[in-house]
């Protein structure tokens, strides 16, 4: 029960109809740059959550060799 190919097909000619095949286009690639870049910026911010992590355990290890 969810959109099928003719639905599709349709909202594709009236999206081509509203915004001409050019312009169409550019929000294709506007629409591809953004998600791209979300990609980018959610998998830099699990990287930098991760050295934080890491950095934190070594921190720990070596107030904890100081110690003893």
């Amino acid at each position: 029960m969810g959109i099928g190919f003719r639905e599709l097909l349709i909202i594709l000619a009236i999206a081509l109809l509203v915004f001409g095949a050019g312009k169409l286009k550019n929000i294709g690639s506007d629409l591809g740059a953004a998600v791209r870049g979300f990609k980018k910026g959610m998998s830099d911010e699990e990287e930098s959550a991760k050295e934080t992590k890491d950095d934190k355990a070594v921190a720990q290890a070596a107030d904890d060799s100081k110690k003893a």
